[in-house]
């Protein structure tokens, strides 16, 4: 049931349930068939080429210039793997990684892994409202403030978009795309192509200077959030149930994802290669996207190089968009079992992003948005082994994937960007640790209270995630899932016995469908209706019980006319009448007085404004209390 927010609480749902299995792939040949598996890892990829790329890639290529490549390179292979366990875990156990997680830890820790999640959306998000509002001042001088306010608008877009099906917002996603690989195709062929210090680039190399902008290379390709979105968008396709069915499903996803994020590789080469040959070579520092914009048209002789630029970063934040609304909802519905609206979650999501961003930009000057972009993908890397560790746990589990569980060397080989990974943010974090206690001053003490309390709860995380498969009492638990499949939800059905039915009334025409819904629940059991009738007059708010007008003699008599007609029907009846401002708080109040198995109340019939202005009393009911409540609408 919906309430006043749009939240609704769903048992065991599937993923993305507004498209899940909404795309058949059943009686096709070979290329169809693989036409009809690609489109996921689409939309994955899209978040390994967003604005937060091109900070760190811009950042890494005129600060650097090719010695970075390597990153690039291994944070792609590390990205192929862990996106295909993610797809797998989707294929094979019909659950996305949230939904494992939550079924699957104490509710505390999935807590836990929930916030870290949303904040790395957040900071995601982050990215994207500030690469749209560059594109817009870029494109059409729009002031930098103004671009960041504007993106809050695009969740009209996204509601909008969520209508149309998975089908076509992947062909838009895939447009997007190839306009950023054919924009940089362009800037590469105006900057020329250097093929020595590119393959010098290959070979790893990674000191103190280089390790900040390297773990945000590594942060902003290595999404931890798609690890939630691709386990989900698997899930669009009509999966079959049998081994061979999964193990096709598997393989065609492989190759979706080994296509599409090659592409994503190559998209981010081009821009870190482009800073190199472009900024690296003449001495240029590059501090801000803009900046990198603005230089590109007299260092290439060309005004095309900049327009081009500016077109390829307003798609690259818009294709975003898409997939981290999506990926926000995947994350909230997986960990909370809770479904919000989709427009709800974006808005909420997008303010979380447009604050700090315009505050930013409001104190500290446009020039402050290249260091927040980077930022904002090293906070993606540190909460990135939340969402490894436990995909590798749940991926090698042979009870809860079967034949498909991670072989030997696949759990040697997923175990190794996760230790990567893990190292690196741990080198990062004692960095700037040293440098923040270090420059402290008076506020020493409390600064270092803080961290300690801060990055011993994550440690104690990390180490409970990453040992709690191997321990006796816990294994269990990673072995199925806790909430039946949608298959076993109808088995062995009770019957509900109903003793106490409550019926609110207001006086309207929404009564009488009430009542002959609730009398007809009533008669099997020879159940008692208990009518309750909350009387809001000023007088009554006033006077209580002791209230008499004409208006509240009315309202008693109704009730004792239904209550008379109702026993000669052979129904058994109690009323009640009640003095307040708030009927819902009297509903409520009366229900646990009585304790009924039942609650049947009349639709009010209004929504919207209305809701405001009236009130909405059955949600309202419906939230404070855990009793079943029919809601019966008007009848002619």
């Amino acid at each position: 049931m919906e309430g006043n927010l749009g939240l609704q609480f769903d048992s065991g749902s599937a993923s993305l349930p507004e498209v899940h299995a909404s795309v058949s792939i059943t009686h096709m040949s070979w290329w169809k068939r693989m036409f009809a598996f690609a489109g996921p890892a689409y939309l994955v990829s899209v978040g390994y080429m967003d604005p937060g790329n091109w900070a760190t890639d811009l950042e890494g290529g005129a600060r650097f210039g090719y010695s970075l490549i390597w990153v690039l390179v291994l944070s792609n292979l590390m990205a192929i793997l862990l996106q295909t366990l993610s797809a797998r875990l989707g294929i094979v156990s019909h659950r996305d990684l949230a939904q494992a997680c939550r079924e699957t830890y104490p509710r505390p820790i999935s807590y836990l892994l929930w916030v870290l999640c949303e904040i790395a959306i957040a900071a995601c998000d982050l990215a994207e409202v500030l690469g749209a509002a560059i594109a817009l001042n870029l494109l059409f001088h729009v002031p930098l403030l103004a671009g960041v306010l504007i993106t809050a608008a695009d969740t009209l877009l996204i509601l909008w978009l969520s209508k149309i099906g998975i089908r076509l917002i992947e062909g838009i996603v895939l447009t997007l795309i190839l306009t950023i690989g054919g924009c940089f195709a362009v800037e590469i062929w105006l900057s020329g192509l250097k093929a020595v210090p590119i393959l010098l680039g290959l070979i790893p190399h990674l000191d103190d200077k280089r390790l900040y902008v390297a773990i945000g290379i590594l942060g902003a390709t290595v999404m931890p959030h798609n690890l939630y979105l691709h386990s989900a968008l698997v899930q669009t396709r009509r999966l079959g149930k049998s081994l061979e069915e999964k193990a096709t499903a598997c393989r065609f996803n492989f190759l979706d994802s080994a296509i599409a994020l090659n592409l994503a590789l190559l998209v981010n080469a081009a821009i870190l290669i482009l800073a190199a040959s472009v900024f690296f070579s003449r001495g240029i520092i590059v501090t801000e996207i803009q900046q990198a914009q603005s230089l590109l048209s007299p260092l290439l002789g060309t005004s095309l190089a900049s327009v081009v630029f500016g077109v390829a970063l307003l798609c690259s934040g818009q294709s975003s968009t898409l997939t981290g609304t999506m990926a926000g909802q995947i994350v909230m519905e997986g960990f909370l079992n809770l479904r919000m609206r989709p427009w709800l979650r974006r808005l909420l999501t997008r303010m979380l992003a447009v604050i700090p961003a315009a505050l930013t930009i409001y104190f500290a000057g446009d020039g402050a948005t290249y260091s927040l972009i980077i930022l904002s993908q090293v906070i993606l890397s540190l909460q990135l082994p939340f969402a490894i560790i436990p995909l590798i746990q749940f991926t090698r589990s042979r009870e809860r994937m079967g034949r498909f569980a991670n072989a030997a060397w696949v759990q040697a080989v997923s175990w190794t960007p996760a230790v990567v990974i893990l190292a690196l943010n741990i080198w990062l974090v004692q960095q700037s640790v040293s440098d923040w206690v270090a420059k402290a001053g008076p506020y020493r003490p409390l600064l270092i209270l803080t961290l300690t309390v801060i990055l011993g709860s994550l440690a104690l995380l990390m180490g409970w995630i990453t040992v709690a498969p191997w321990i006796p009492a816990l294994r269990q638990r990673f072995a199925r899932p806790s909430i039946s499949l949608p298959s076993e939800v109808a088995m062995e059905l009770p019957i509900p016995e109903y003793r106490r039915i409550l019926v609110p009334l207001d006086h309207s025409d929404r009564d009488r469908p009430a009542i002959v819904h609730a009398a007809a629940l009533a008669r099997p059991w020879n159940a008692t209706l208990y009518l309750l009738h909350v009387e809001e007059g000023v007088t009554s708010q006033v006077y209580g019980s002791l209230a008499s007008t004409a208006e509240v003699e009315a309202g008693s008599a109704y009730l004792r006319d239904i209550v008379d007609r109702l026993r000669r029907q052979g129904v058994r009846v109690e009323s009640e009448v009640r003095h307040s401002d708030d009927p819902s708080s009297e509903i409520v109040h009366f229900a646990r007085q009585i304790q009924p198995d039942l609650v049947v109340m009349g639709a009010h019939g209004h929504k919207g404004l209305k809701d405001i202005i009236f009130g909405a009393t059955i949600n309202a009911v419906r939230h404070q209390l855990k009793i079943p409540l029919l809601i019966v609408g008007n009848e002619s």
